[in-house]
């Protein structure tokens, strides 16, 4: 288990980092990239928690996909549910302007969604620090 702890930690460790950037894009109305960081933040964070139950590798994008694969061993992360989803909607289209016919990525994220993504991200940050102690 000792590895696998360290490797969530870390994991963790990074996503509190990303959370702190995500707060100073906020702070400068960077609210795409924002919600893009914020996404992460989450992702890293859902990881972490693979790796802490033991998972050798974890793969993939889908904040919902994850959490998924994490009901059985944390049934309290289902009531973080509303929230990955909004976070997972923020993936691709925070980044690519061919995501959104017509625009760029700066032009449609507002800061009420930049807002609310970095309290997602620190309620979902805020879960995992309590399965993984420091």
């Amino acid at each position: 288990m000792k590895e696998s702890e360290d490797t969530a930690k870390v994991w963790l460790r990074q996503a509190t980092i990303d959370l702190d950037f995500a707060r100073n894009a906020l702070d400068n109305q960077f609210y795409s990239q924002t919600c893009f960081v914020s996404q992460q933040v989450a992702e890293k964070a859902l990881k972490s928690l693979a790796y802490y139950r033991g998972d050798r590798y974890v793969t993939g994008h889908s904040l919902v996909n994850l959490a998924r694969t994490l009901e059985n061993s944390y049934p309290q992360l289902m009531e973080y549910m509303r929230a990955i989803r909004r976070l997972n909607l923020y993936y691709i289209p925070t980044r690519y302007p061919d995501a959104l016919a017509g625009s760029v990525p700066s032009d449609c994220f507002d800061q009420e969604q930049a807002e609310e993504a970095v309290l997602f991200a620190e309620d979902i940050v805020s879960f995992a620090r309590a399965i993984i102690p420091d």
